[in-house]
């Protein structure tokens, strides 16, 4: 779905985003959904998640899970 077609959302940045805006916003969308966008493009597509889904990243990540993929 394209990010700018979600009418309700409200995007946030992290704050530890640089300068160039290479950063992900997300959106909350009702109870029990997430939208995840690229801010260099707000205009392109979201991916939509439930909250489980936003959860288990978020705890892999905090466990370092991630760590270790190339960049």
């Amino acid at each position: 779905m394209a990010a700018d077609q979600i009418g309700a959302a409200r995007w946030q940045k992290a704050r530890a985003s640089d300068a160039k805006n290479d950063c992900v916003e997300v959106a909350r969308l009702g109870e029990n959904e997430f939208a995840v966008r690229n801010s260099r493009f707000p205009t392109g597509p979201a991916l939509i998640f439930t909250k489980e889904e936003m959860d288990a990243f978020a705890h892999g990540a905090g466990l370092g899970e991630f760590s270790n993929m190339p960049v």
